[in-house]
């Protein structure tokens, strides 16, 4: 009993009575009414608009995710399926190039059954491709994994545009492939006619060979020409599911773009080779016209300086004007004596990689050789070198600050260039880069202190 009148007092002295403290309860009831109904309708994180469900009730609002309308919510779910689904192709391309290889080309070297000349002659640069893949397709595993340990289950952070744009160096090597791909046709045809051990050696496997699923060897050899043409169908489908806003919504664009515009170009090799069959054409319009232009411009140039492709960066690239001053005398720059021609210019830089695992590794070893290539305005269909490449390592680069819109490149011991662009901010680039280079590799630099050369070393040359 004394427990009991105690415990009475206390409440009595707690100073909260019967009022009050069902004012606090109504009071709390409707903070959290108000708190639940801002939580249901507050703006998705994706589009910023409000999502307004017709249930009102606590369990089926807590069904929806709290920062993302019904829209945004569907779109994910797609983004998420169309980044799978172009891991998971990706993945079943690079098997059936390695069934390619342990199915078909192994067994055939290793039975004696064609030459090397032949077997190169049908089964191309099918090594080059498998190993674009296998690099490829363990930088797209690796961020799908990364993401799901992140907790990112819609694979948000997953940048299926850059990985790609980063790879761009295996689109000429699929490249390769498709224009060898009606002469292999024809080889392989000739040779399995000629040679009955080669003909029951592919009928066997096709029959008892559950590797293959009963497909030939010509089905599979038309899997590198079917995954090129598929990647803009999955590009365009992850550009659809992404939001405009999203990081990689650019990158994804510019991938697309890219792709289509090799599938051009081989189209037109294609058609200049007199072959009958084409890829999948995409509409043209002036964009992807100048990236065929440059595309080709990039295989002259790697042509003419034999580099190897993945060694290899186009720093800068486009149209310049050039006059050569006359007699190899100081000109003033920009003068009206001076006569200049549209000139298409590559700067091209050869890097040493860092690393094997990768084609383009995040730092970028030393260069090792930079140089400029000068070629003509396409002519008749084709492009023509104006003269060998300029080894940035043999030239000077100087400009006069009196007249800022053209530079001037002297190669040592024979002939000098004035460049300049249209736009002056550009051609002040152009200088910057080109001088850049040939500071870094220049062997003048051994000489007279590091003098670039006593004849131009004046004070109204910039530093």
């Amino acid at each position: 009993a004394t427990r009991t009148k105690s415990a009475d007092v206390e409440r009595a002295d707690s100073g909260i009575g019967q009022m009050p403290a069902r004012k606090w309860r109504n009071r709390a009831s409707e903070t959290l009414s108000s708190l639940q109904a801002w939580e249901a309708h507050r703006p998705c994180t994706d589009c910023g608009e409000r999502d307004l469900p017709a249930e009102t009730d606590v369990q089926n609002c807590n069904k929806r995710r709290a920062d993302l309308c019904e829209k945004c919510r569907k779109r994910r779910t797609e983004r998420k399926e169309s980044v799978l689904e172009f891991v998971n192709t990706e993945a079943s391309y690079g098997e059936d190039l390695r069934i390619i290889k342990e199915e078909f080309y192994l067994p055939m070297q290793a039975a004696g059954l064609l030459t090397q000349e032949q077997l190169q002659g049908i089964f191309s640069n099918i090594q080059e491709l498998i190993d674009l893949n296998e690099n490829f397709l363990e930088i797209l595993q690796e961020e799908i994994d990364q993401a799901f340990d992140q907790g990112d289950d819609d694979l948000m952070t997953v940048c299926i545009g850059e990985i790609f744009l980063e790879f761009v160096n295996m689109l000429p090597a699929f490249q390769t492939y498709c224009l060898q791909q009606s002469s292999s046709v024809n080889m392989l045809n000739a040779l399995e006619k000629e040679k009955e051990l080669l003909r029951i050696f592919l009928n066997v496997s096709q029959n008892d060979n559950t590797a293959l699923r009963r497909m030939n060897l010509r089905s599979f050899l038309m899997a590198p020409l079917q995954r090129v043409t598929k990647y803009p169908l999955l590009l365009s489908r992850i550009i659809k599911a992404t939001n405009e806003y999203h990081p990689d919504h650019g990158s994804l664009r510019e991938a697309k773009s890219r792709i289509e515009s090799h599938l051009e170009h081989i189209n037109m090799k294609t058609k200049q080779e007199g072959n009958t069959w084409t890829l999948r054409s995409f509409r043209q319009d002036s964009k992807k016209k100048r990236e065929v232009i440059n595309i080709e411009m990039r295989e002259t140039a790697l042509k003419t300086v034999g580099w190897l492709r993945e060694e290899t960066r186009f720093v800068m690239e486009g149209s310049l004007q050039l006059a050569q001053p006359p007699d190899g005398q100081w000109v003033k720059k920009g003068s009206k004596t001076l006569k200049f021609q549209n000139m298409q210019v590559l700067l091209l830089v050869n890097m040493k990689r860092v690393s094997e695992s990768s084609l383009e590794s995040a730092e970028p070893g030393p260069v090792k050789d930079a140089v400029l290539v000068l070629i003509r305005d396409k002519n008749n269909g084709k492009f023509h070198l104006l003269r060998e490449p300029l080894r940035l390592s043999n030239c000077i680069v100087s400009a006069d600050p009196d007249c800022d819109d053209t530079f001037e490149l002297i190669e040592i011991r024979r002939e000098a260039f004035v460049f300049r662009d249209s736009d002056r901010a550009r051609t002040h680039h152009w200088f910057r880069q080109i001088r850049r280079y040939s500071r870094e590799l220049g062997s003048w630099k051994k000489r007279r202190n590091a003098l670039p050369n006593i004849m131009i070393s004046t004070p109204h040359t910039r530093p």
